[in-house]
């Protein structure tokens, strides 16, 4: 039982783990820090929080764990904020979508990092943004990433390991670097390709036409470019060297593909098609 969850920066992903932990009968109250009293009005109103507050002492007051759930990019300034809040009590974890840019914010604002610090991703989501779209069952079977540091002690791993667990998640632990490696191909280029997808056709001068007869593979491709701006810039910017090292072997695969369209190698186009739909049916079933 958590007797206080405290949610810096309520929104989709904060808000559906403190749901699911309501659901779940497993925590007693939880609070909630945003810097707009509107975001505040509206976490109270989906019944996701019992109280929150602007100011980020009183925010936190009592805080069993504290969930960091602000984008990527301002986790150093709010971590500057928090830092006179803390205590050696609280368990402190995030829900970003990068590692190694929140260690390094960690380590710059808080001096040292905390023992009971414990990075963490959720691997859920939905296009959608704000905790008004969140919901309880978010996590039902999905994974959760935890990135514990070297200075990372047992018991607050446990603490949040158990806390993911209770909303039915399945929890695994992944070094800090490898886990932007493996989302920068898995999770953040595809958001890209989305992005650029959809910009290139909106900027084309049939791109009503275009969109008007779009079928259902175009929709489901590009349903993430439907996601927060904002968000995806920050994880841009946050893990561009393994962004960029993906980026540049998907180029590389893509013009040789264009290539092949140009030559009119058919052997090629199909050992591609084959591969990929072998590859793809192969691990269907985990998606």
């Amino acid at each position: 039982m958590i007797e206080q969850l405290t949610l810096i920066g309520p929104g989709l992903i904060t808000g559906s783990l403190a749901l699911a932990l309501k659901q779940a009968g497993a925590v007693q109250r939880v609070t909630a820090w945003a810097r707009r009293q509107e975001t505040i009005d509206q976490a109270l109103a989906s019944n996701v929080i019992d109280s929150g507050s602007t100011d980020m002492a009183e925010a936190i007051q009592d805080a069993s764990i504290v969930v960091l759930g602000t984008p990527v990019g301002a986790m150093a300034e709010v971590l500057e904020q928090l830092k006179p809040h803390l205590t050696d009590e609280m368990i402190l974890t995030d829900v970003g979508s990068t590692k190694g840019s929140v260690v390094e914010a960690a380590r710059q604002s808080l001096g040292t990092l905390p023992a009971t610090f414990i990075p963490a991703h959720p691997i859920a989501g939905t296009e959608k943004s704000g905790v008004g779209a969140a919901f309880a069952e978010l996590y039902q079977g999905r994974r959760i990433i935890l990135t514990p540091v070297d200075e990372t002690n047992e018991a607050s791993l446990s603490a949040v390991s158990s806390m993911w667990e209770q909303c039915g998640a399945e929890v695994i632990s992944m070094g800090v670097e490898h886990h932007d490696e493996v989302l920068a191909a898995t999770s953040h280029l595809p958001h890209m390709l989305a992005y650029a997808l959809v910009d290139t056709l909106a900027r084309m001068d049939e791109s009503e036409e275009i969109f008007e007869y779009a079928a259902g593979g175009f929709r489901d491709f590009t349903r993430i470019a439907s996601s927060n701006p904002d968000m995806w810039h920050d994880i841009c910017i946050a893990n561009k060297e393994a962004l960029l090292s993906v980026l540049h072997r998907f180029s590389e695969d893509l013009n040789q593909l264009t290539r092949a369209i140009e030559q009119g190698d058919s052997a090629y186009l199909l050992d591609t098609f084959a591969r990929a739909k072998g590859a793809r049916d192969r691990f269907a079933e985990k998606f």
